[in-house]
């Protein structure tokens, strides 16, 4: 298998919900709804999955294909790793909010059993969702994967979701910025100053950092908060997205 350092690299795409596939469980248990019909049972070898080095943990990744067979069979609890507003406006339908990167007040994945396979998901497509898979697993869950591709592809492929804004389309903002080389592989966030909406990356070797950011209900005048290692900036959209980011 196959290792990857905690990397977010998107590509700016905009993906539209599929009318007709949006779903009205309000649970939150983690699980989808009961299929009328469900994938015919086959072996996944889990041990096969890429690795994404978070910090000193491992964690597996698992395929759109594997992590659809799971939805549908409820073979898979489902945790949004993303910020509250975020969930609210659109979210796997069923799953439950546990924030990146140790989880929420009150967070519905304690009272989970630690056996029970968890996927953890984002749009980034998978660091926010690496960074709470991490700390499951640090903290003594044995079956817990964070979703490869995210949020967007199962978007993009017409999966159940719920939400605000389940019908509008997933759209993507791109944040250049640079950081001092010296920290390479620490941590870079950029939110929403108004409303619980976050996106990660790291920076790279050469001091750069990218971020794709997939927020709703902003405009170009909104704020957001780009924090690298060595300097925190606050910024409209507009100027964030416009040129590189800098101290």
């Amino acid at each position: 298998m196959r290792r990857r350092e905690l990397l977010a690299t998107g590509t700016a795409v905009t993906a539209a919900a599929i009318a007709g596939c949006l779903g009205d469980d309000d649970s939150a248990d983690g699980y989808g709804p009961e299929q009328d019909s469900v994938p015919e049972e086959r072996s996944i070898d889990t041990d096969a999955y890429e690795l994404l080095e978070v910090g000193d943990v491992d964690v597996p990744l698992a395929p759109l294909e594997d992590v659809a067979y799971w939805y549908e069979r409820r073979e898979a609890r489902f945790a949004d790793t993303r910020g509250s507003d975020q969930h609210e406006d659109l979210r796997i339908t069923g799953s439950a909010l546990s924030s990146a990167p140790d989880g929420v007040s009150n967070d519905p994945v304690e009272d989970w059993s630690t056996d029970d396979r968890i996927v953890t998901y984002c749009v980034c497509p998978h660091a926010l969702a690496g960074q709470r898979a991490a700390s499951l697993i640090d903290a003594g869950y044995e079956n817990v994967y964070a979703f490869d591709e995210g949020l967007e592809a199962w978007v993009a492929q017409g999966y159940p979701v719920e939400g605000e804004r389940a019908t509008q389309s997933l759209t993507s903002y791109q944040i250049r910025g640079r950081s001092d080389p010296a920290y390479a592989g620490e941590y870079v966030h950029a939110r929403t100053v108004d409303a619980d909406q976050s996106e990660v990356s790291t920076v790279e070797d050469d001091g750069s950092y990218e971020l794709t950011v997939h927020f709703t209900g902003l405009e170009a005048d909104s704020l957001l908060e780009i924090e690298a290692p060595d300097y925190t900036r606050e910024l409209t959209l507009e100027e964030a997205t416009d040129g590189v980011v800098t101290a």
